[in-house]
């Protein structure tokens, strides 16, 4: 060996020798190559343009979802991913069908509205009601039977957040059918809004009559809420054909990149396939899916192959059942142990700023470990500002094998606008910023190559 060789070469051989290789180090040069490589990418963008453009909204049961499947695996084999596979998933199939709702009195005006996912029809010629407005679940209880019985219950609860916001969309409906109200109405669950309604999931809790429900804008909910304050009768009239059909047939969408060493461990990326039925499902989750796929694509384009199995997965059905990765799980069988880490995006594509890591189960000494290991990962995104490694990741597709231990990692962007957008008309390809979408992929393609070929792994 020339004396040049060999000390170029001391500074990873004396990494090694401590028995804990340092990441930034070892991978600097090739996090260089992928973070130039995502910030020329045009393959990315294109494909967003197909899926926003060409395909659409993508709910559950419905046939732009299929296309978006059929779309996603004929271009993985095409581009040269390995193992293309499409294992079935039987999805639920709801159909929101023509929906209104208008206020009668104390004017007659436009009520801007969303059936929430999974609500039941009104009857064929509406429900028509007075209105009762509650800010909180405390307020609804302390209202009663004797002044909601008969009546169409709206929750005006101002954004604190979509943690807590949402519980009103997902219980609202069966919290207030419990106090005998003909339907439910809730305010959107986002923090600005243009007279634009959210749509999302609600849930009947059971033994509960099921009431219709649906979202109305910020601005409608706090009209009717100054009226209401006011004393001045309210009366609406609630028009709704949603229906629940029988489970469809769906599918979750694989590719790999085979690992060159030890392709039974497997590092997954991905993003959710499906969205609701409303806008493009451009931000939620078109984008989670292609930064996955397309970071998975430059380490190909590349020539880079791993030391383990990379793979991509385009889950279905997160938003309106989570059956897609229930049904990962139940494809992963025993090979679920072989999973070194599970990576989810599933914020939006504004402009990265790191990661989250969770380990369900590990003790704290492990944990620290595998904190670090992520970190010295993070290091090498500094120059895309996606530097920040924070306990606390996942994600609801991946949620299935982290329970069973899998280090679970999610993405996270700024997130400054993305619940402006979420669910609604306007979630558009327009709302993303490309070169904010190149620098998510540059984040995950590092990361994910990383994971897949760091010579130890990520909570040993």
């Amino acid at each position: 060996m020339h004396r040049r060789t060999f000390l170029s070469l001391t500074p990873a051989i004396a990494t090694f020798a401590q028995g804990r290789p340092n990441l930034t180090e070892l991978y600097g040069g090739t996090a260089a190559r992928l973070i130039a490589a995502a910030q020329a990418d045009d393959g990315g963008w294109k494909k967003m343009m197909y899926l926003c453009d060409r395909i659409g909204n993508r709910l559950a049961g419905s046939t732009s979802l299929n296309r978006a499947i059929e779309w996603g695996a004929a271009e993985m084999k095409r581009e040269g991913l390995q193992n293309v596979k499409t294992p079935l998933v039987k999805v639920p199939h709801w159909v929101r069908g023509e929906e209104s709702a208008w206020m009668l009195e104390p004017l007659e005006s436009k009520i801007f509205m969303l059936g929430l996912g999974g609500s039941v029809a009104t009857p064929p010629e509406g429900i028509t009601a007075e209105v009762v407005v509650v800010s909180t679940f405390d307020e609804l209880e302390q209202l009663g039977a004797d002044k909601i019985k008969g009546k169409i219950v709206l929750y005006n609860e101002a954004w604190q957040g979509y943690g807590r916001s949402v519980a009103y969309r997902a219980a609202g409906a069966s919290r207030a059918a419990k106090f005998g109200a003909v339907a439910a109405l809730v305010r959107s669950v986002t923090p600005i809004s243009q007279r634009t309604p959210h749509t999302g999931m609600m849930v009947y809790t059971e033994g509960v009559p099921k009431i219709p429900t649906a979202a109305v804008t910020v601005e409608d909910a706090l009209r009717m809420h100054r009226l209401y304050q006011q004393g001045v009768k309210i009366r609406v009239r609630l028009k709704m054909e949603a229906k629940t059909l029988p489970d469809a047939d769906s599918a979750n969408v694989i590719g790999e990149i085979p690992g060159r060493e030890k392709p039974e461990e497997i590092v997954v990326m991905g993003g959710h396939i499906d969205s609701w039925d409303v806008g493009q499902g451009a931000q939620d989750d078109g984008s989670g899916c292609v930064a996955c796929w397309q970071a998975i694509m430059l380490a190909h384009q590349l020539g880079l192959k791993p030391r383990r199995t990379l793979r991509i997965c385009l889950w279905t059905n997160e938003e309106n059942g989570s059956r897609g990765g229930q049904a990962y799980r139940e494809w992963a069988g025993a090979t679920v142990k072989n999973h070194v880490a599970a990576v989810e995006m599933d914020g939006g594509a504004e402009r990265p700023a790191g990661f989250g890591l969770s380990i369900a189960g590990a003790s704290e000494e492990v944990m620290a470990r595998a904190m670090e290991r992520m970190q010295q990962i993070g290091a090498l995104l500094k120059s895309v500002g996606a530097d920040s490694v924070t306990r606390g990741g996942g994600g609801a597709d991946i949620g299935p094998i982290m329970r069973d231990g899998v280090p679970g990692i999610a993405h996270r962007s700024i997130g400054q606008r993305y619940f402006e957008w979420h669910h609604t008309e306007g979630d558009a390809l327009d709302k993303i910023d490309p070169q904010e979408f190149r620098q998510n992929i540059a984040a995950l393609a590092v990361v994910g190559y990383v994971l897949a070929d760091m010579p130890e792994k990520l909570a040993d």
